[in-house]
């Protein structure tokens, strides 16, 4: 599997976020010792408060025994790795424990002007964010004023990459292609992917001991304070970039008293209401709304690309390659599924919008080879191939664990059949991505209700046509943290932009971290440039490589 199809990989056929078994409101009294909430007490969550805290303490006595990074872990010269131990279950700490991988660059400023540990999440639920510390030894530009004042620390949540990885399907078979057509023709067709939801989610259960019920969000939320403890860190930095920031929120709810600086990036709708079948709903509408918007460009560009010189013609030039692809899947792997889980990626991030158009050019004047190569799986990565599995297990488990899905096939059947006739790019495709919810064999719990005050206001950033994290998510986070601010990138629509050249938004960034300050109200940007057309599918998949920012997992 070639990098630009990890990340997809990484980055998902989309979601939204998610996650728990066992997800259960923790009093923030208790979380943080500010015994604000006392008529909380009585819910459920009292022992995992315990817990955390215990676990917390022990962390802080251990420590990190940062040593030289194993080779297969990603990093570059200069970053150091280690584990840091937390209990499978946290009402039981002192029961069984998993270790979590972590990583860190030291910061470059020196001790006077050293503030402490970046951590960061980069989404999923299952992305790995042991890459992040990589922008201080690359000398990141955006972020080399950050890298002064502190160490970035990356981390596998619990479940991915070398944190007690989960997993619900054989690897190799599970990326074996072309796969069915994700929209329906018939019953029948309903019926075969419901089947495979069903084997899957079994699968998750079959293959995956005492920990599958532990993977949710509020318990990551609790990995992320042990983490802060064994840092030496009093209270927390954090930058969560899409399902990223539901973890940050619901850390804001269990923890509002140890936040330092949060930095919430593409954010996820946490409301109750929202939390994970009608994210996953929002989000068919929004990819649409971006489809179209990419679209447009390509047909704008029309002299380098030859698609179609309006957004008409481009829509018709793909319609008329799924039903190429569904007759006679391209290089006998490449179908109506496939080509979703490469194309995709343009509504995700501008950083694609070239490189899928280059390669939709090449095919169009004949050679196939480059859509294979990035729409088709690669057998030979067994690696890759694993890694791909376990980022999608960690997602079905931790949504489908953190909240009650609608279980009658007649509600999802109602819902998507209604969204595919106005939104049809995404709707199926990510209706069967998340169907196991509905047939999860575990329980599913009450979404945790966020609404706090933290002790240093939350940043939340959000561009107002992201199709993974519509717009709305960061409103709605807006309203529920007391004394956070809205930086808001009107007319833009990539997904993490925190890590996108925008001098409005990036100077903002760099003062939040360096002094704390937010402005005195919510703040509107311009858009970040708009992408540059490139003909050659090498250069533009090069030129996506280099601005990828995974953030949601498949």
């Amino acid at each position: 599997m070639n990098r630009r199809k990890a990340a997809i990989a990484a980055a998902g056929t989309i979601a939204a976020g998610a996650l728990t078994a066992g997800l259960i409101s923790v009093p923030s009294a208790l979380a943080d010792g500010s015994g604000s909430r006392a008529q909380q007490t009585e819910r459920s969550g009292a022992a995992e408060a315990r817990g955390v805290q215990q676990a917390a303490a022990r962390a802080a006595r251990a420590g990190v025994d940062w040593k030289e990074c194993p080779a297969d872990w990603g990093t570059k010269k200069g970053v150091e790795c280690g584990w840091v131990t937390v209990p499978l279950d946290y009402a039981k700490p002192n029961g069984k424990q998993i270790r979590l991988a972590v990583d860190r660059a030291r910061s470059t400023g020196g001790k006077e002007k050293r503030q402490g540990s970046l951590v960061y999440n980069p989404g999923g639920p299952g992305g790995s964010g042991l890459r992040f510390p990589n922008r201080i030894p690359d000398k990141n530009p955006l972020w080399t004023k950050a890298a002064t004042a502190y160490d970035f620390v990356g981390f596998d949540p619990r479940g991915v990459g070398h944190s007690a990885p989960i997993s619900c399907a054989d690897p190799q078979e599970w990326v074996k292609a072309p796969k069915a057509d994700p929209v329906p023709d018939s019953e029948a067709d309903k019926l075969a992917q419901r089947k495979l939801a069903k084997e899957y989610a079994d699968g998750c259960k079959e293959r995956n001991g005492a920990l599958l019920a532990q993977m949710t969000t509020p318990n990551a939320a609790r990995d992320l304070d042990v983490i802060r403890a064994a840092l030496g860190d009093k209270k927390l930095n954090f930058l969560g970039v899409s399902y990223g920031t539901y973890m940050g929120a619901v850390y804001a709810e269990l923890f509002p008293g140890h936040i330092r600086r949060m930095i919430t990036d593409s954010v996820v709708n946490p409301s109750t209401k929202k939390i994970w079948y009608d994210v996953n709903l929002d989000q068919d509408v929004a990819f649409q709304t971006r489809w179209d918007d990419w679209k447009k460009w390509v047909a704008e560009h029309d002299d380098v690309y030859g698609i179609g010189s309006t957004p008409e013609k481009v829509e018709a030039k793909w319609r008329e390659l799924r039903a190429t692809a569904k007759k006679d899947p391209i290089g006998g792997v490449v179908g109506p599924s496939e080509l979703l889980g490469f194309f995709q990626s343009a509504p995700y991030y501008d950083s694609a919008w070239a490189e899928v158009a280059a390669v939709w050019s090449a095919y169009l004047n004949g050679d196939e080879k480059p859509l294979v190569e990035a729409a088709g799986p690669d057998m030979s990565d067994v690696a890759g191939n694993k890694a791909s599995e376990n980022g999608n297990a960690v997602y079905t488990a931790v949504e489908c664990n953190d909240a009650k899905w609608p279980r009658d096939w007649k509600t999802w059947d109602r819902d998507n059949t209604r969204l595919h006739e106005k939104y049809p790019f995404l709707t199926w495709s990510n209706a069967w991505m998340n169907y196991p919810c509905a047939v999860w064999p575990l329980k599913q719990h009450d979404a945790l209700e966020i609404r706090a005050k933290t002790s240093h206001p939350v940043l939340l950033i959000q561009a107002t046509r992201d199709a993974a994290t519509p717009y709305p998510g960061g409103v709605e986070l807006h309203k529920r943290l007391k004394g956070s601010r809205l930086i808001t990138e009107k007319d833009a629509g990539s997904h993490g932009i925190t890590n996108l050249e925008n001098p409005c938004i990036n100077k903002r960034v760099d003062a939040y971290l360096l002094k704390g300050t937010v402005d005195s109200k919510d703040v509107t940007c311009a858009p970040h440039a708009t992408p540059e057309p490139v003909k050659s599918p090498a250069k533009a998949t090069a030129k996506a490589e280099a601005a990828a920012v995974p953030a949601l997992t498949p």
